[in-house]
């Protein structure tokens, strides 16, 4: 306890809500009510309220049962202003539609939250310069030390697009050059490991169902699925595209069950998976007998698809945890050196894939 709180004033009773306490109520309290109600000084209160020591736990209670009553709330812009920091970290995305982003921005809540950081969302309805900019003149008005960019990366390109001074930034999968800092799944890896495993199983060659072409995670598993195919001597068919929905996988999986030759296909999402595993249903190719069938993602519901869905893990979690870390090192100025850190994926191996139909296919 400080030296002059060492005699303070009687501990006060209950309070009586009427006259100049009701009054008080009325508007804003302040820290020196907190200290009158507390028999404090000012200075005990801001080291309660900041949570700093050298405050006895009686202490401590009578002020943390004032700032109740009274119904104080700490005034977070002039901590801030003190300390240098808001202990905020922005985060932009253009969709909250999709698995990943939903599941990425969860995991940096949380890593946020564990470091004593609040996560302020700015979304962007429309992926466009124009909705950056605007996303980004909101970033000083809310008070942030640093962003997460979850979204098409390549909006960032343009001059038009700047970041207010002194924020840091970390792009969470996708790709900045040089400017920024990244975060990424490794794409290419996962799409490799599922393209080979579909030809280790006998098919003569993997059918695509990508992404949406503006999608720069579609990009570089449809570039390593080719890749793949064309080191194994393998022709690759044409892509057939949809938007990461499974409404988009059914209306793919309906063009799919009509080519003959078919056997396998790599889709780029589990929710595009899922529609495709609808459309061969109803047209009577079976899976993974007739067709197997490999997803991205392994999200909860994978395992109990119909077959069970074979998948390429992503680790949402680590990506999260190394997105706020990598803006947090940035603040503490340990690092000024911009690069790419991929987040590894694994193959998760279930049901909906086996060797194809025709035996000859094992043989080519």
């Amino acid at each position: 306890m400080d030296a002059a709180d060492s005699t303070p004033a009687a501990v006060p009773q209950p309070p009586v809500r009427t006259g100049r306490r009701a009054a008080r109520r009325m508007r804003s309290a302040s820290m020196a009510d907190v200290a009158r109600v507390a028999g404090v000084s000012s200075q005990t209160v801001s080291r309660v309220s900041n949570g700093f020591p050298g405050v006895t736990e009686e202490t401590r209670r009578r002020v943390l049962t004032a700032m109740t009553e009274l119904g104080y709330r700490p005034n977070s812009a002039a901590r801030a202003l003190k300390r240098g920091e808001f202990r905020t970290i922005g985060v932009i995305t253009f969709t909250l539609s999709t698995t990943g982003n939903v599941r990425t921005l969860e995991a940096i809540a949380t890593s946020a939250a564990e470091e004593g950081y609040a996560v302020t969302l700015l979304p962007v309805a429309v992926p466009t310069q124009d909705e950056m900019r605007g996303a980004f003149s909101r970033l000083g008005e809310l008070a942030v030390d640093a962003v997460i960019v979850i979204m098409e990366v390549h909006l960032l390109d343009a001059a038009t697009v700047t970041l207010p001074p002194g924020i840091q930034v970390v792009v969470a999968d996708s790709d900045a050059g040089d400017r920024y800092s990244v975060v990424d799944t490794d794409q290419a890896g996962g799409a490799r490991d599922a393209v080979r495993h579909l030809l280790d199983l006998g098919h003569r060659t993997v059918w695509h169902l990508a992404g949406p072409e503006g999608s720069f995670a579609a990009q570089r598993r449809a570039d390593a699925w080719r890749t793949t195919l064309t080191a194994a001597g393998c022709v690759p068919p044409p892509v057939v595209r949809g938007d990461w929905s499974a409404e988009s996988g059914y209306r793919a999986g309906l063009r799919l069950a009509e080519q003959e030759d078919c056997t396998a296909v790599f889709a780029a999402n589990d929710q595009m998976a899922l529609g495709l595993l609808r459309a061969l249903h109803e047209r009577g190719r079976r899976v993974p007998e007739d067709v197997s069938v490999i997803g991205f993602d392994d999200i909860p519901e994978a395992g109990s698809f119909l077959p069970p869905l074979t998948t390429v893990h992503q680790d949402f979690a680590e990506v999260g945890r190394r997105c706020v870390e990598g803006v947090l090192r940035q603040m503490r100025q340990e690092t000024t050196e911009h690069g790419t850190t991929l987040v590894p994926t694994r193959l998760v191996v279930r049901d909906s894939t086996a060797p194809p139909p025709d035996p000859e296919a094992r043989q080519a």
